[in-house]
């Protein structure tokens, strides 16, 4: 009798614990958003790694037409994702997840990809005047004129390899070129109005060679968000997740993993 109660207990005991050693062992989903002049495929070099350690990784739609309404794309997007998330924004991306992030219990972490981190009422154009280094104005194509009203912009492709990715080779860069997506003109002067970062952790990355978002911003908005860690990569241009794709994979692990 009293080997069948132990037996029982130990089964008891197995049965609490399991749920727990399982919900510790739980990773949080990456869910990767990408930016301006730009596709889900800058995220080519991350997701592998990622995914090789564990990760179920989402690079989610950013349909790149306004800050509020991107963001509520990929507010839907986390309704859907039982468990923890890690919110990850590259450039224009970062306004969209701060956005996103704010308000939901599931995310649990911030992570900054040559990205911008506003505060509410700021917008990325006057982000990007902030400091000087920008040249990414006079690289621009003339705008297409939308028939719904607004313009879209695109860089121009021969422009592309040396202002957005420097240090990538001029193959790739080509590629990358025909297939950037326009973001909407209006979508760079649309003020934030729900800044995560500020009740979330954040992680920041970015390159020392950046000539979208001049790299003195990016330290300034980090440093703003008492950031847990702000990595600087020298020689990366504004596409620092495709040149140095470990180093990304690795901060956004570190953010996975923090406590």
């Amino acid at each position: 009798m009293r080997n069948l109660l132990r037996g029982a207990l130990a089964l008891a005991a197995a049965g609490l614990l399991a749920p727990l050693a399982q919900a510790q062992d739980t990773k949080p989903t990456i869910v990767l958003v990408h930016g301006a002049f730009a596709d889900s495929s800058s995220w080519n070099g991350v997701i592998p790694i990622l995914e090789r350690d564990g990760y179920k990784v989402i690079a989610a739609p950013n349909p790149l037409r306004g800050v509020r309404a991107d963001a509520d794309v990929v507010a839907d997007l986390l309704k859907s994702i039982d468990g923890p998330v890690v919110l990850v924004g590259h450039s224009y991306g970062g306004s969209v997840i701060s956005e996103a992030g704010e308000g939901r219990s599931n995310v649990k972490a911030l992570v900054f990809v040559a990205a911008f981190a506003p505060d509410e009422g700021e917008t990325a154009l006057a982000l990007t005047s902030k400091f000087p280094g920008s040249t990414l104005s006079p690289t621009l194509a003339p705008p297409v004129n939308l028939t719904g009203g607004g313009k879209d912009l695109y860089i121009l492709q021969a422009r592309f390899h040396d202002q957005f990715a420097a240090d990538v080779p001029a193959s790739a860069a080509a590629l990358m070129a025909a297939g950037q997506r326009p973001i909407a003109q209006a979508a760079l002067s649309e003020a934030s109005t729900a800044p995560a970062w500020k009740a979330l952790p954040s992680w920041f990355i970015y390159g020392d060679q950046d000539r979208n978002i001049p790299p003195a911003a990016m330290a300034f908005m980090a440093q703003r968000a008492h950031a847990r860690a702000a990595v600087v990569v020298k020689g990366a241009s504004h596409v620092v997740m495709v040149s140095h794709a470990p180093e990304v994979a690795r901060l956004i692990e570190q953010a996975a993993t923090a406590h």
